[in-house]
């Protein structure tokens, strides 16, 4: 763990993380900006379940009266929740002013990546990560999530990236980047709401013991992190003609109203919601769910590697 005057760990966090038991970091965006109140609240209490459900401690993240927190109480999820959009949606150009003014922030995956690593957290859950916006090629409208994970070495477990996204250049862009992306139980990138892209993985593991083992062999200087995509189960998967006709679409609308930047996501997220009469929604929470899982329980293979090498170490 990095020492850091900014820095606000949980003392069940720390005490896990002093203790070498796994820990999972979840992000807080879903939380304010990715679906309504109160089945924001209740997903995220949800999650945090299934994490300790699977054997580790949930450590959700946020900026909270300018302090950089891993590890959230009930109430402030519940402050998260109910105060909605108002709350800045917080990457990495936000986290110093935020800090500076005592402010509040719902960290994305790339803050949360970062504020995991500052508090010694390997492994990272999310519904789905940021990546090529479409159209890209001429607004340079690409997520800070995929720069992070070029430098900040945290594994992030996630359904892939969101199918609102070019998959085909984001995927080339985490190239360029030396992201290593691995389908965990596919050969294929799943595309957030359905199991398949059409674009290939990587690398394809079959088991959360060797997903720790790569994680673990990611701690070379200068190393980046790992995406790991692991498909929606398939009773959730949405019809994928269905899907696509929805998010086609919403980037029509999305682009007569002229929006950009950080907004892109939550309306193109809540469009497509709109336009399939909730049932991304409900994807998004199973989706959710299941890679909260899948983290924890590579997070307890993680430590169970760790604590045997230590074990050597010492001669045991």
């Amino acid at each position: 763990m990095h020492s850091n005057e900014f820095l606000s760990v949980s003392s069940e966090v720390a005490q896990a993380l002093a203790s070498n038991r796994p820990v999972v970091a979840l992000e807080s965006t879903i939380i304010s900006h990715g679906m309504p109140y109160p089945q924001n609240v209740e997903t995220a209490l949800a999650v945090e379940s299934a994490v300790r459900e699977n054997g580790a401690v949930p450590a959700t993240v946020a900026v909270i009266g300018g302090k950089l927190k891993a590890g959230l109480c009930a109430e402030e999820i519940e402050y998260l929740g109910k105060t909605g959009t108002r709350i800045t949606k917080a990457s990495r150009r936000d986290l110093a002013y935020l800090v500076s003014h005592g402010a509040d922030g719902a960290t994305t995956v790339a803050s949360t990546m970062i504020i995991a690593a500052m508090a010694g957290i390997k492994i990272f859950a999310t519904g789905g990560v940021g990546g090529v916006h479409r159209g890209a090629e001429t607004t340079m409208d690409i997520s800070a999530d995929l720069e992070e994970l070029a430098k900040t070495p945290v594994a992030v477990i996630c359904a892939g990236a969101k199918s609102i996204l070019d998959l085909g250049l984001t995927l080339e862009y985490l190239e360029t980047k030396g992201v290593p992306v691995i389908g965990y139980g596919t050969d294929e990138l799943p595309a957030f709401y359905t199991r398949k892209s059409g674009y290939k993985v990587d690398y394809r593991v079959d088991s959360e013991k060797e997903l720790a083992q790569i994680i673990s062999c990611n701690e070379l200087p200068g190393a980046g992190g790992i995406l790991i995509t692991n498909p929606i189960p398939p009773e959730y998967s949405m019809d994928p003609e269905r899907i696509n006709a929805a998010i086609d679409a919403a980037v029509a609308e999305s682009r007569a109203l002229g929006i950009k930047g950080k907004e892109t996501t939550p309306f193109l997220l809540a469009k497509v919601k709109e336009l399939t009469g909730g049932d991304s929604l409900v994807s998004n929470i199973r989706l959710v769910l299941n890679n909260a899982g899948l983290a924890a329980r590579t997070a307890c293979e993680y430590c169970a590697l760790k604590n045997k090498e230590e074990q050597i170490c010492q001669g045991q």
